[in-house]
């Protein structure tokens, strides 16, 4: 094997490795996320760039199914609205572009889930102080940098040890759908 393709995947099972042996928050997230679901709540999910496309996924698996054929769990990518975000972005600024539309729809029991891979997005930040604010259930994914993410509000941080964004965004996907995995199983036993 390539020695460059070797230390890539051997950076990559020592990060899953890491992350695993501290992962035990994602039963409690996701229990977390059933409770809201069961009282009438709403999930919703932002990010930027990568982490703004594994939001959309995450609320498709949510929306439509991950395992099970089963009844639809209503959850909301704030990424996908293209005039919601450029209005927010261009009357406002960009930091607003999810925490507007968190006053606008989110409510308390709500679940908020940001992601953000520096662990430092305003935007991010921003909405997850938002969220607090109104009362909803903040859960975050970072990186290594977990700190301003603490600052905001975030009661729940599922942080990947590690700086490398693509690495990240790897672990998180498996963070997201662990979460999808486990919250259905709990809404359809």
């Amino acid at each position: 094997m390539d020695l460059w393709l070797s230390e890539r995947i051997q950076h990559r099972l020592h990060l899953l490795r890491t992350f695993a042996a501290k992962a035990t928050p994602i039963p409690e997230a996701a229990a977390r996320i059933v409770a809201g679901l069961n009282k009438g709540g709403r999930v919703y999910v932002f990010g930027n760039g990568g982490s703004a496309s594994q939001a959309a996924h995450f609320a498709a698996e949510l929306i439509n199914r991950f395992y099970r054929d089963r009844a639809g769990l209503p959850a909301v990518a704030l990424t996908t609205d293209c005039s919601g975000i450029t209005a927010i972005a261009n009357d406002s600024d960009f930091k607003s572009v999810f925490s507007r539309q968190l006053e606008a729809l989110g409510n308390p029991g709500d679940t908020a889930i940001g992601i953000t891979t520096s662990g430092k997005s305003t935007n991010v930040l921003e909405a997850i102080e938002i969220a607090k604010k109104t009362g909803m259930f903040t859960l975050a994914l970072c990186g290594i940098h977990r700190d301003a993410l603490e600052a905001a509000g975030a009661e729940m941080i599922l942080d990947v040890p590690d700086a490398d964004t693509p690495a990240v965004q790897e672990i998180h996907l498996l963070i997201l759908h662990l979460l999808a995995e486990r919250i259905e199983a709990l809404m359809f036993p």
